[in-house]
């Protein structure tokens, strides 16, 4: 797993005095900077090997500015061709937010996914965690 802190900018609090909920997406995509690095080392973008398949944030608690927020991330699971990054956000202790990031290592020459090779499999070993939330259940007894 790895952890970043960020302070909010004053530019990135809506009408509300919160975080814009625009904001905390490009928070964990700052955070993914680890990962993008064991894909492409130098994150040339014209070396670029990745795709974002899917993402999905679940907003829990109001975020402020004038306090660090702390983002931990981890890897999942890898696949043959996509691996899934998990995302926490936490402010004052509290979990604000958080998301579940699918991604694919992708050959944009033939326009197609390929495998995650071995060596790039041994670099996100220390990414690699479970997330720390249990997804609700939708049904009840």
């Amino acid at each position: 797993m790895h952890t970043i802190t960020l302070s909010p900018r004053f530019s990135e609090t809506d009408a509300l005095g919160h975080i814009n909920n625009t904001v905390v997406p490009v928070w964990f995509e700052e955070a993914r900077t680890p990962i993008f690095r064991c894909f492409v080392p130098s994150l040339d973008h014209r070396e670029w090997n990745l795709i974002l398949a899917g993402f999905k944030v679940d907003y829990l608690l109001p975020t402020y500015y004038g306090q660090d927020v702390v983002i931990t991330t981890g890897v999942n699971q890898v696949g043959n061709s996509s691996l899934k990054i998990w995302h926490q956000a936490s402010q004052g202790g509290k979990v604000v937010a958080r998301a579940e990031v699918a991604m694919v290592h992708y050959d944009y020459g033939e326009e197609k996914p390929v495998r995650i090779p071995d060596e790039i499999r041994e670099a996100l070993g220390p990414l690699l965690g479970d997330k720390p939330w249990i997804e609700p259940s939708h049904f009840t007894e």
